[in-house]
């Protein structure tokens, strides 16, 4: 039997391990869809509409970012949030040539 020799990148695999436990929590999916569906949101705006406290909010919305999944800007005293499409789409395609799927019927 042959063998295969696996390497990887450690920088882009841990990356990767982030991206993928950011996108894999059912609050942050929430969040993240909240998000789009408003396009740029205020934090305050997240935690009231969808009933969730101010510190939960802030720990995935800072999962998110540190992720790169969001971007967070500073309006005042408001800190306002949208999503970074660029690294959706990223991760979207990864997923699914990982499970051996075009992008189209992911």
């Amino acid at each position: 039997m042959k063998k295969t020799k696996v390497t990887f990148n450690a920088v882009k695999l841990d990356y990767s391990c982030e991206l993928m436990r950011a996108l894999a929590h059912p609050l942050r999916l929430q969040i993240l869809q909240f998000i789009d569906s408003q396009g740029n949101v205020n934090v305050n705006k997240i935690y009231n509409s969808l009933k969730i406290e101010q510190s939960v909010t802030s720990q995935h919305l800072s999962i998110l970012r540190l992720a790169g999944v969001i971007f967070t800007e500073k309006n005042g005293k408001y800190v306002h949030c949208h999503i970074n499409y660029e690294c959706v789409d990223r991760a979207q395609i990864a997923v699914a040539n990982f499970l051996g799927k075009s992008k189209k019927s992911a």
